[in-house]
This record gives C-alpha cells, sequence and structure tokens, in this order.
C-alpha cells in the first residue's frame, strides 16, 4: 500500500467508535493503514440498544479477535440458542440455523462496556483512539472534497486533523454526513426504541432472546398496542426489555412509547420483576432505527458511510451491530485498495464500496422496505400471526428470513428460496 502523505495525521480519519467505527479502524490497522478513530465520549459509556447479538455479529466479533482469549461464555458473555417467539397465543422456541456461513448461537452483552472492548481491539492492532473529541464538521478543498475534520475537545478547544480519506461512522445522528448535506431519506424506514434494564432473578439468564409479536396493556382486552417487544436476559440478574415502533404504523410519532412500555410491563407476571417500579434500573431511554439505507450516497467526495450513519439498520428485524461490523469491514478493503492508488484510478476503487453494499444487502432491504409497510397495517400484523405461529416450518423459514441467516451456496431449499428473493427484486 502506497502511504498518504505525511503532511495528513492519518491516512485515515474515523468519525465514531461505536462497533462501526471500531471495525473499520480494526481491519484499516490490521492492513497497515495508519488510521485516527475520533469518538466524542469516554469509554466506558452507555447506549440505547437491545444488546441482543444474532450470529451475524457474532461472526464479526470473532473476525475482530474477540476469542484469542477463550471463548465468550469463559469472558463472561452470555450466549443464547436462538429466538423466542411469542404471538397469536403461541409461544415458538426457534434455535439458530446450522450454518456453514455463520456460527450457531448469539449473545447478549452490555452496550456499557461493549463498545469499550471492540475499540480496545482496533487500538491493540495500531489504531490510534482519541477519546472526548467531538468532530463538527468535515475540511473542505475548493473542489468541494473532504480532506480532513475539525473538531471540538472536552475543554473546547478547536482542532483540525487531516487525511486523504474520511469514515463516517457516527451513528444515528448523522452529524457528519448532515454537516456535507447527505439528509436522511424520508421515503425509506424508520423506527424508534425505547429500553429500560429491570432486575429479574426469574429471566436474567435467558437461553433465548425473546420477541414479542403482540403487546397489551395492564387493562387486557382485544386491543392491542402497536409495536413489538423484546426480553433479553443480560446473565447479570437484570434483562434488557424494550418495544419499538415503525413509521409504517399510524402510532408513529403519536404515542408516548415510554408509558406505552410501562403498559406492557405491567401485564407481565409479577415474579418477573417488571411491573414493579422499585426494580427498574436507570431509565426508560430512546433512539431511532435509520433502516434500509435511507441516508446515501454512501461514498461522496472522500467520504464513506458506514452503519447506522448510512441508515443500514435491517429492515426485517432492527438488527444494527451486525450491518455496522460488516459494512466497516467492507469499507477497510475499499480503503486499504484505494490508498494504493491515486487521481482517477482511487475513485474508481472507492466506488467499489457503495457498489458492494448494493449487491450485498440491496434487494434484501428492498424486501425489508416492503414487509415493514405490510406489518404497519395492523390487520395483516394479526392474521400473519394467527395463521403463521401454529407452524414451526414456516416460522424456521421466518427466522432465516428476518435475521438474513442463510449461506449462499450448498444451502439447504430455503436458504435457496430467499437468496432467489433477494435477487429478484430492485436492490434498494
Amino acid at each position: 500500500m502506497v502511504a498518504a502523505s505525511r503532511d495528513n495525521d492519518a491516512d485515515v480519519i474515523v468519525v465514531g467508535a461505536g462497533p462501526g467505527g471500531s471495525t473499520t479502524a480494526y481491519h484499516l490497522a490490521r492492513h497497515g493503514v495508519r488510521v485516527l478513530v475520533l469518538e466524542k465520549s469516554q469509554f466506558p459509556r452507555e447506549k440505547v440498544c437491545g444488546d441482543g447479538l444474532t450470529p451475524r455479529a457474532v461472526k464479526q466479533l470473532i473476525k475482530l479477535g474477540l476469542t484469542a482469549d477463550g471463548t465468550f461464555e469463559e469472558q463472561g458473555w452470555l450466549t443464547n440458542k436462538g429466538l423466542r417467539v411469542i404471538g397469536g397465543g403461541v409461544r415458538l422456541e426457534l434455535d439458530w440455523p446450522d450454518l456453514a456461513s455463520f456460527p450457531n448461537y448469539g449473545l447478549v452483552r452490555t452496550r456499557h462496556d461493549f463498545d469499550d472492548l471492540l475499540a480496545k481491539q482496533a487500538v491493540k492492532v495500531g489504531a490510534d483512539l482519541r477519546t472526548g473529541y467531538t468532530v463538527t464538521g468535515p475540511v473542505r478543498e475548493d473542489t468541494g472534497r473532504v480532506v480532513g475534520v475539525i473538531a471540538e475537545s472536552e475543554g473546547g478547544e478547536q482542532h483540525t486533523f487531516r487525511a486523504p480519506l474520511v469514515i463516517s461512522a457516527d451513528g444515528v445522528s448523522g452529524r457528519f454526513p448532515l454537516s456535507m448535506g447527505l439528509a436522511k431519506r424520508e421515503d425509506r424506514p424508520i423506527g424508534v426504541a425505547v429500553r429500560r434494564y429491570y432486575h429479574s432473578p426469574a429471566r436474567h439468564d435467558d437461553d433465548y432472546l425473546e420477541s414479542w409479536l403482540e403487546l397489551r396493556s395492564k387493562e387486557g382486552g382485544d386491543k392491542l398496542l402497536p409495536g413489538y417487544g423484546w426480553i433479553f436476559g443480560m446473565g447479570d440478574g437484570r434483562v434488557n426489555v424494550g418495544l419499538g415502533v415503525l413509521n409504517s404504523s399510524a402510532a408513529f410519532g403519536k404515542t408516548n412509547y415510554r408509558r406505552m412500555l410501562t403498559e406492557w410491563l405491567g401485564a407481565t407476571p409479577p415474579e418477573w420483576g417488571m411491573a414493579d417500579e422499585a426494580n427498574a434500573d436507570g431509565p426508560i431511554l430512546g433512539a431511532a432505527l435509520p433502516m434500509g439505507f435511507n441516508r446515501v450516497p454512501h461514498y461522496t467526495r472522500g467520504v464513506l458511510l458506514v452503519g447506522d450513519s448510512g441508515g443500514m439498520v435491517n429492515p426485517f428485524n432492527g438488527e444494527g451491530i451486525a450491518y455496522a461490523m460488516e459494512s466497516g469491514e467492507l469499507a477497510a478493503e475499499v480503503v486499504a485498495q484505494a490508498l494504493g492508488r491515486t487521481g482517477a484510478d482511487r475513485e474508481r476503487a472507492l466506488a467499489a464500496y457503495p457498489a458492494e453494499l448494493k449487491a450485498r444487502y440491496g434487494g434484501y432491504y428492498r424486501l425489508g422496505n416492503i414487509f415493514v409497510k405490510m406489518i404497519g397495517n395492523p390487520q395483516i400484523m394479526r392474521i400473519a400471526t394467527k395463521h403463521g405461529m401454529p407452524h414451526p416450518t414456516l416460522m424456521r423459514f421466518v427466522l432465516k428470513l428476518l435475521a438474513n441467516l442463510t449461506d449462499p451456496r450448498g444451502g439447504d431449499a430455503m436458504d435457496r428460496v430467499i437468496n432467489a428473493m433477494t435477487k429478484v427484486v430492485p436492490a434498494a
């Protein structure tokens, strides 16, 4: 690789040290790239998340070397076998599929130290991490190309850092792409999720992630609350409980989501401890879920968008960490090649990033966008739950589809159907 000018502070600047940013930095450093990571917070720090990781995310964690010192269980992570789905009067446990492409287990880890662990992996292989630096905007050439960033340290001092390429991994806020005029697309799905921790000895050590397709309040009756819910055991005496609502729902933007969470939990069994405010551990916090490539282009003027910054949350299941990490790995591969080129040849190399994202996820996300519109209709959701849940084989297919877990080659009939579906629809 041909290194960037030594007048630069780095070959690449990564904005944000969440899962996407740290994964990008890790793989860049492994390629010998001088990478500077700027993170506004200090680690460890809290982050709104469900804390559940599917096998897609586990695969990425293994690539970051997190099993070098022992298995995840030996290092204090809680593993899970699959997804427990509750709806339509049915409770169904679906194991993660056995695939060549992905491990057959998931994980749970609080974001309080999860991001810190990933950032430390990047530092181990040579990344320069600087916390307490809030990036406020780009440094541009006269042509409009970005050649660095402006940042403010915790003491209020302004700093300018220069690099030929910048990776925007600053999460759902997308402040850096917004400073470049890259607004989110209104025609793509977006969700809102709220979550809270509860002390729950009865539920904290669960072999399955739990998803609720129907939410009812403590008042009971046939009326359903909008959205979907989850209960994920943390293995430390607590559970992460939350709910999400999509913008295809009539309740989106018109509902007090925090109140709705407490109404739903008020209907759960008393022995779970989630209906008792005394068992709550911290406030109810919320965040947006930018889905289905809702901010594009993913490369422009020297800047690549990774993860939530580029709207890469899976529309089917709201999973963001796996796709942030996968896009970060891809961005690192493309950038490492591009830095070995100059001029128009470098730009051709960088154009491979959005092209490959579209090839990998475009058809799948298009299906997901259709799915979001359909389930926004309560009648459709009620029918699907009532008639789909009693059929385990169908639900195993649904699990593979929603979690995007298939083998691209040599898979079973379900894999072949899902893979064909994602290829025949126009890319998002």
